[in-house]
């Protein structure tokens, strides 16, 4: 009995090898996925505006651009970007819906620019719906802004104009 333990021992622990070294490769296959922040980002970087170049075009009185925020309504109360207007959460088909309605009003050819800011970006339930949407309704300069933490951390207390309480 021992015997037999001690031949099957060197099989046993080479196949133990093998399905570790396949781990292993699967996992390094997956990291650079994993490392990517934006991997199940539907914008491109490009499309990614960041808060201090918003801020700049809102100073401009030149300024084309639409401006929708796409968070829960208590928060729009509270504070939102100043000119923007509130689509609403786009996270149900309702809040598609109502921004579907919101989109049909304004002209396809001029930049829009999306915002929620709820929570962290990565983990937002509004922000990529109403960019798909905006997208499908046959938008054609879409931005989101980049508000990597939240509305209040990434715009309101580094001084952006706001409106609201």
């Amino acid at each position: 009995m021992l015997g037999e333990r001690v031949r099957k021992q060197p099989c046993l622990q080479r196949k133990m090898f093998v399905m570790r070294r396949r781990s292993f490769l699967l996992s390094c296959a997956a990291m650079p996925l994993a490392l990517r922040a934006d991997a199940s980002d539907p914008w491109s970087a490009q499309e990614l505006m960041q808060p201090a170049e918003l801020a700049e075009k809102l100073k401009g009185s030149h300024a084309k651009l639409h401006l929708i925020c796409v968070a829960f309504p208590v928060l729009y109360r509270q504070r939102h970007i100043a000119g923007a207007a509130l689509a609403g959460p786009t996270s149900k088909p309702e809040g598609i819906a109502d921004l579907n309605a919101a989109l049909a009003k304004l002209d396809k050819n001029q930049m829009l620019v999306l915002y929620c800011g709820c929570c962290p970006m990565q983990k937002c339930p509004n922000i990529r719906p109403a960019y798909s949407a905006a997208k499908n309704a046959g938008f054609t300069n879409v931005r989101v802004l980049s508000l990597p933490t939240n509305f209040h951390t990434d715009w309101v207390a580094k001084g952006y104009p706001t409106d609201g309480v």
